[in-house]
């Protein structure tokens, strides 16, 4: 534990993360439709509001087209109008990653973690890989077929999402983060969408220790094959940041290094998520806005932009504007955690974290 610090700096590094991987999804979620709200139309959205730079949530629409465009949760999401989190798979995946930890601890299966799945999450609150593997749990099949029977997204960013826990409760331990969580991704994902669930948590673990997000972005990368076009895309988006390019450039390049990937795929949104977190420089309000007006998966890139942001600074260091709309609160599908307090989750998430398994 000296490594990473206190007791008490590693309980406010652990909240840092559940708070900003929260505020960071609810500040994407309006615009999460990748092929609707291009890195363009986030800023001329936020130009027209005259909110750039983005230091808050987003603002409402003033007009009619941006209203009916905006993901329709958005009323819960702008500046303003937030009392609690809403609702969303990138954080009911974290609260059931939590309680896989509880209940199975750090030796779970990939079989047990779909056992939770079928337990504790409604299915039509599932998407994409998710969906594809939880049918084929519900059909009998066991992985790693339920990874790949008719799953066109064994490769988006689903896995990834849940990577979170996995690197909170393994503080300056990457390669244990990753390890655990390949266990989980494996359920439903296959090659870059395994590696971007490891990078994630590898990341976030790596966070508690670094002495910035470059060398936490550096570590990350050791737990993935150095070919994979995962790491071949962070490290391109890194090469491009020491160049001087300006952040704007640098997405410009990745886009038409990757274009033809869905918006969705694991890839491009690495290197939007890559970009945010070494442009905001360890700044948590800079380092969530650039991430979320990249584009792409906004709400899913928001919210592990914030949760290794949080890490980085800890819960004290997040501004207020981020952090008193939520009030305290977690509004989550997972069966028996609606309206669990933020607090709590990250109370029990400590507790794992000292047992060290």
């Amino acid at each position: 534990m000296s490594a990473v610090g206190t007791e008490s700096r590693l309980a406010d590094r652990i909240l840092g993360g559940w708070l900003g991987r929260i505020a960071g999804n609810m500040l994407g979620k309006p615009v999460e439709q990748g092929e609707v709200w291009t890195r363009e139309r986030i800023d001329r959205y936020l130009r027209q509001a005259d909110a750039l730079p983005l230091t808050d949530y987003l603002p409402e629409p003033a007009g009619e087209r941006d209203a009916l465009d905006l993901r329709p949760e958005w009323p819960l999401c702008v500046r303003g109008r937030i009392d609690g989190s809403c609702r969303d798979d990138d954080i009911d995946y974290a609260v059931l990653g939590l309680h896989l930890l509880e209940t199975r601890g750090f030796d779970f299966t990939t079989e047990q973690v779909g056992d939770l799945w079928l337990l504790r999450l409604p299915y039509l609150q599932t998407f994409t890989a998710e969906r594809a593997a939880y049918r084929n749990l519900a059909n009998g099949l066991r992985p790693p077929l339920t990874a790949t029977r008719d799953n066109p997204y064994q490769e988006w960013i689903g896995a990834l999402i849940r990577a979170d826990i996995h690197g909170w409760t393994s503080p300056g331990e990457p390669r244990r983060a990753a390890s655990l969580a390949r266990r989980d991704a494996v359920l439903s994902h296959t090659g870059n969408g395994v590696y971007g669930a490891m990078w994630a948590a590898a990341l976030i673990a790596a966070a508690f220790t670094a002495p910035t997000v470059r060398h936490a972005l550096d570590e990350a990368l050791t737990v993935v094959p150095a070919s994979s076009r995962l790491a071949r895309t962070v490290r391109r988006v890194a090469s491009l940041h020491d160049s001087g390019l300006p952040w704007e450039d640098t997405l410009a390049t990745l886009e038409e290094e990757t274009s033809g990937l869905h918006w969705i795929h694991t890839v491009p949104n690495a290197a939007v998520l890559t970009a945010g977190l070494l442009y905001g420089d360890g700044d948590f309000t800079r380092t969530v806005a650039l991430t979320v007006r990249g584009g792409l998966d906004t709400d899913s890139n928001g919210a592990t932009a914030g949760s290794v942001a949080g890490v980085l600074c800890g819960a004290s260091a997040v501004p207020d504007q981020w952090k008193e709309p939520l009030r305290d609160t977690v509004r989550s599908a997972v069966f028996g955690f609606d309206g669990v307090r933020i607090s709590e989750l990250a109370e029990r998430t400590v507790r794992l974290a000292r047992s060290g398994g």
